[in-house]
């Protein structure tokens, strides 16, 4: 990631990169991204700290040792551990791994999805995973697809399939102003998680803290002129939910 208002345009990371993905102006350090392998040598080499690498890869010992150091926690806060993302089923053999490990240590596993993605994956993990946290944003078709770039098909498919199996669901509501958050949605949203037999809702308030990381990555942030919704907007839609007979809070869990 690159942080602009730490550089000094001291040139050092274009001296040491490898693959040349790294250029260099009097405003701003860009890097290609096509080009670059994430050797780390810029970062390593980098005197303001303005270039970092985000992320460590690990394995299942690594991670489980991790998941071990906070077993007081667990029993005493009666919880465990929540995978979440990115999308955690698209690496499904690595999250079948830590939920099974964490099954046979007695320890309660909560997995965050947006539901896209193969139900099979959903079959595969069902029996290793105590609560289902799934995201709702629109039931309206063409919104999801403008915004997300996929349909929502499989993903209000999948949730009725999961609930019809009988397992856990949360349902997280992501409250977008000017997205989502219009009457139709709000009451259409309802009477789906009503059909697959949801009772309990989370709305999750938009807010704005990816904006940074997208110019750290030099992506462009779509919605940056979408503010939070505030407390009154949010209790309009927790209170619409509430009239159908869904219990509703404000925020995650």
């Amino acid at each position: 990631m690159y942080k602009s208002r730490r550089c000094t345009r001291c040139g050092e990371c274009v001296k040491i990169c490898p693959r040349t993905a790294i250029t260099c102006t009097a405003h701003k350090v860009r890097i290609n991204r096509k080009l670059c392998n994430l050797c780390g040598k810029c970062a390593e080499n980098c005197p303001a700290e303005a270039l970092t690498i985000v992320g460590t890869e690990t394995c299942l010992t690594d991670l489980m040792k991790e998941v071990e150091r906070d077993m007081p926690f667990y029993a005493e806060s009666k919880g465990g551990i929540t995978v979440s993302g990115g999308e955690p089923l698209l690496q499904i053999d690595f999250l079948d791994a830590i939920l099974k490990e964490c099954k046979e240590g007695g320890i309660h596993t909560a997995v965050n999805t947006c539901g896209y993605a193969p139900y099979k994956a959903f079959e595969r993990i069902s029996d290793k995973t105590d609560l289902f946290l799934y995201d709702t944003k629109t039931m309206n078709g063409k919104v999801h697809k403008k915004y997300t770039g996929v349909s929502n098909r499989p993903i209000l498919e999948n949730l009725k399939r999961l609930a019809e199996s009988g397992r856990s669901i949360q349902a997280r509501f992501p409250v977008i102003p000017g997205i989502n958050d219009d009457q139709d949605n709000i009451a259409r949203t309802a009477e789906f998680l009503l059909s697959c037999g949801i009772r309990h809702v989370s709305l999750l308030p938009y807010h704005r803290a990816g904006i940074e990381k997208y110019k750290s990555l030099n992506r462009a942030y779509k919605l940056g002129k979408i503010q939070s919704p505030s407390s009154e907007e949010l209790n309009l839609v927790k209170e619409k939910l509430e009239t159908f007979g869904l219990r509703v809070r404000i925020g995650g869990g």
